[in-house]
C-alpha cells in the first residue's frame, strides 16, 4: 500500500498533510471540538478571548514545526481503576485536534473492522453488542457444540508502548517528512515515562498511537492466522473458536508477536474459557442469551454512594456519577439493577442534604 504524503482539499488541490493541518478551516474546526463540552474552563476562556491570533499561532506553529508540547498537569484517576493521567493544557489540545483531524481518516481505514477502540462509529457498546450476537448466533445454530475464547489484555500498554517501533509503523503509512517530525516531537515527550517508551494516558494523539501499533496485532491476528472471530477494544480482545487446541495454538503465536514485534506482554489474566461461563468484555459479562453488567462495576457504584453519604463526594458529583453509570448499565439486561442503585442514591442524597 502507497504511503501518504498529499490528500486533496475541497476544492480539488493537491496539498501535503502539514498544509492540510495548518488549514484555517481545519483549526478552527480543531477548536471546536477541543471547547466541546468545555467552554466554560478557566483555559478555555482565556484562549477564547484573543482566539483569532491564538489560532493563528497554532497554524503558524503547525506550519513552520514550531510547536512544541507544554509541560503535562498529573492527576489520578480511581475508575474503573487507578490511573495516572497526564493532561495538557488547551492550546495544545487545539493543535493535536488539528493534526487528529487529517491522519485519523489516513489510518482508519487501514484498520480492520473488529478494532473499535476511539473510532466514529464504533466504541465500547458496539464492541459489546458484535460480541452479543457472535454468541447468540452460535448458540443458535450449534447448540450441542462447545464455544471457547481466548480473553487477553495487554500489560500496562500505553506506559509500554516502544517509541522506535512506533515511529516504524508511523512510517509505513506516512511519508510527509514535516508530519513525521511533529509526531516525532510528540511522541518523545512522554513526561515522567522512561525514555522511549511509554505515550501518555489523556493526551488526545495517544488514542490514535495507540490504535496504530496494535494495528500490527490486528493485522496478524486476521491475516497471518486467519482468525475469523476475532474483536479488540484498545488493549482487551476476545477470539473464539469451539477448538480449543487451535486457540492455544493461536495464543502461544500471538504471545511470541506481542513480544517480539511490538516488545509487549499479556496480562497475567489472560486465559481461556469455556463462553458458556460467559465473557467479560468493555465492562459487561457475555452470554448467548443475555447480558450483565460486571459485578466490580456494581461495587463501585455503591462505594461511591457511599461517599457521599459519608460527605466525601458533593450530591452533584454522586448524580453525575449515577447518571454515567446508569447509561453504561442500560445497555445490559439491568433494568431491576438499575431501579436499586437509583433509590440507594436517592436515600444517600437525602442523607447528605
Amino acid at each position: 500500500m502507497k504511503r501518504v504524503g498529499y490528500i486533496t482539499d475541497k476544492d480539488g488541490r493537491r496539498i501535503t498533510l502539514l498544509e492540510a493541518m495548518g488549514d484555517y478551516g481545519n483549526i478552527q474546526k480543531a477548536y471546536n471540538k477541543a471547547r466541546k463540552c468545555k467552554r466554560h474552563r478557566k483555559d478555555v476562556l482565556i484562549f477564547t478571548k484573543d482566539k483569532e491570533e491564538n489560532l493563528d499561532k497554532v497554524r503558524e506553529d503547525i506550519i513552520n514545526l514550531a510547536y512544541e508540547p507544554s509541560k503535562y498537569h498529573y492527576f489520578k484517576v480511581y475508575e474503573p481503576k487507578e490511573r495516572q493521567i497526564m493532561a495538557l493544557p488547551f492550546y495544545d489540545r487545539v493543535v493535536q485536534h488539528a493534526i487528529n483531524n487529517v491522519l485519523e481518516p489516513i489510518f482508519d481505514k487501514r484498520f480492520i473492522s473488529q478494532s473499535y477502540a476511539c473510532r466514529k462509529g464504533k466504541g465500547m457498546h458496539a464492541a459489546s453488542d458484535t460480541l452479543k450476537e457472535w454468541l447468540y448466533e452460535w448458540n443458535k445454530y450449534h447448540p450441542d457444540q462447545p464455544l471457547y475464547a481466548i480473553k487477553a489484555d495487554i500489560h500496562h500498554y500505553f506506559q509500554s508502548i516502544d517509541h522506535a517501533v512506533l515511529k516504524t509503523e508511523i512510517r509505513k503509512v506516512i511519508k510527509d517528512a514535516g508530519v513525521l517530525a511533529l509526531l516525532d516531537r510528540i511522541i518523545d515527550h512522554n513526561g515522567n515515562m522512561p525514555d522511549g517508551v511509554g505515550i501518555p494516558v489523556g493526551n488526545l494523539t495517544s488514542q490514535l498511537f495507540a490504535n496504530i501499533y496494535l494495528d500490527a496485532l490486528d493485522q496478524f491476528i486476521k491475516h497471518e492466522l486467519g482468525v475469523e472471530a476475532y474483536i479488540r477494544y484498545m488493549d482487551d480482545f476476545v477470539i473464539l473458536s469451539p477448538d480449543k487446541e487451535q486457540l492455544r495454538n493461536w495464543l502461544a503465536r500471538i504471545e511470541q508477536f506481542l513480544r517480539e514485534e511490538l516488545k509487549l506482554e499479556f496480562n497475567p489474566k489472560t486465559t481461556m474459557l469455556a463462553a458458556k461461563n460467559g465473557i467479560d468484555f468493555v465492562g459487561y459479562k457475555h452470554r448467548a442469551t443475555h447480558r450483565k453488567v460486571r459485578k466490580d462495576s456494581i461495587k463501585r457504584i455503591k462505594r461511591t454512594i457511599k461517599k457521599c453519604e459519608s460527605g466525601k463526594i458533593t450530591k452533584e458529583q454522586l448524580q453525575k456519577s449515577i447518571q454515567s453509570w446508569t447509561g453504561h448499565a442500560g445497555h445490559a439486561d439491568s433494568y431491576n439493577l438499575r431501579k436499586k442503585i437509583e433509590t440507594l442514591a436517592e436515600a444517600a442524597i437525602e442523607k447528605a442534604a
